[in-house]
């Protein structure tokens, strides 16, 4: 797949797709839930029951934010791939995090849950064809191609990876 152009995605978005340059895209998102696997493996639930600092999300909070906001990423380019142009809200991350009560199950059920999710997802993506991706639409006011939502959606679970290895681990 071709990364997308600056012109497929809001500036909003850029970080997600820098975090992704230079790798192939649908390789790394199939690697990514192993990896999320390995990085996680000895942390305890009590430990990941906290922040890296106060106010900040716990290691299952930030998981359940993953697990979320792929699933938004992916019901966007569903539609829009299927040509649907309703425009699409956004969405406000830190409510998804407190009704979540990721806090209030397993580590391991996260993980699974993601992997899981994952899965299912990348069958959808890795069957989409070039024109499918060259799709748009409309989502928090802005266009965006498929292109970029599958780019984005790696790219925010790679952010966050990173995040974990910097600031929890």
């Amino acid at each position: 797949m071709t990364p997308p152009g600056k012109d497929e995605y809001a500036e909003f978005y850029h970080g997600y797709v820098a975090a992704m340059s230079g790798k192939d895209v649908l390789k790394t998102m199939s690697e990514q839930p192993e990896e999320l696997r390995r990085l996680l493996s000895g942390v305890s639930d009590e430990t990941a029951n906290r922040g890296y600092a106060e106010g900040k999300w716990s290691i299952k909070e930030l998981l359940g934010h993953i697990i979320d906001t792929e699933r938004v990423f992916v019901y966007r380019l569903l539609r829009f791939c299927r040509g649907d142009e309703t425009p699409l809200s956004g969405f406000d991350q830190d409510p998804y995090v407190a009704a979540g009560r990721a806090n209030e199950r397993s580590l391991e059920s996260l993980i699974e849950e993601f992997e899981h999710l994952r899965r299912a997802n990348m069958f959808l993506i890795g069957n989409l064809a070039e024109a499918d991706l060259a799709r748009s639409g409309t989502a928090s006011g802005n266009s965006i191609t498929v292109r970029a939502l599958v780019c984005i959606t790696g790219g925010h679970t790679q952010h966050h990876m990173n995040i974990l290895k910097e600031r929890y681990l």
